[in-house]
């Protein structure tokens, strides 16, 4: 495999650094992870966009959160088609191996994963149409909230499709029987949240209302 390169040099810096230095000072606690395994107290389906950091958000510590992240957070239904599924994996496992509390699924504003998704269902994106599009094909996960949103007015769907990506995960988890039963039995609970990476502000679902409300 000779196209893989060595890492660029300021990252092996930064890598050394944290060796030096919050691994050093936490060795034990480390060590104790390895030896012990993990036993998280909640799984967080979140964005992979760079600027949502979500143990940075919470100030989590290692060993604390399970975490999953995709293109615009996004949970498919279950089902059984002999397919890859990582995120339906990543589910199972935090739910029936590690057996998570909570399972949060975090949104975020300016996704450019929602962005996509609003332009291929508004008809702005053939290309996301095309079947060899992995992201538009992804995005389909959410023609389901696309739909409940596309009468709004132009300037707020694409908000709206952000909160609506939440909800449409939310109502995709309870599809999978493990949840489903965990969540009757009291052993799981769910909960979905709203970033707004420019103002810091965090939202979360209320169902007693059917909107986000400030945290």
């Amino acid at each position: 495999m000779q196209y893989v390169k060595n890492l660029p040099t300021y990252m092996v810096q930064r890598y050394l650094g944290w060796k030096a230095t919050t691994y050093a000072e936490n060795k034990a606690w480390y060590r104790r992870l390895a030896d012990e395994g993990q036993r998280p107290r909640a799984m967080i389906i979140s964005c992979c966009d760079s600027r949502v950091h979500v143990t940075s958000i919470f100030g989590a510590d290692e060993g604390e959160f399970f975490i999953h992240r995709n293109i615009a957070n996004l949970v498919p239904p279950f089902t059984q088609d002999g397919d890859h599924h990582g995120t339906s994996a990543a589910v199972e496992y935090a739910v029936t191996a590690l057996k998570v509390a909570h399972v949060v699924v975090l949104g975020h504003s300016n996704c450019g994963g929602i962005k996509g998704c609003h332009d291929m269902c508004a008809g702005l994106a053939p290309e996301l149409e095309e079947k060899s599009s992995f992201i538009g094909r992804w995005m389909d996960i959410m023609r389901p909230g696309y739909d409940r949103i596309s009468s709004l007015p132009e300037d707020q769907r694409t908000r709206a499709l952000e909160k609506e990506a939440v909800l449409v995960s939310l109502e995709n988890l309870m599809t999978f029987p493990f949840v489903q039963s965990a969540v009757e039995d009291g052993s799981l609970s769910l909960h979905g949240l709203w970033n707004d990476i420019g103002d810091g502000s965090l939202h979360q679902y209320a169902p007693q209302s059917g909107t986000f409300v400030p945290v």
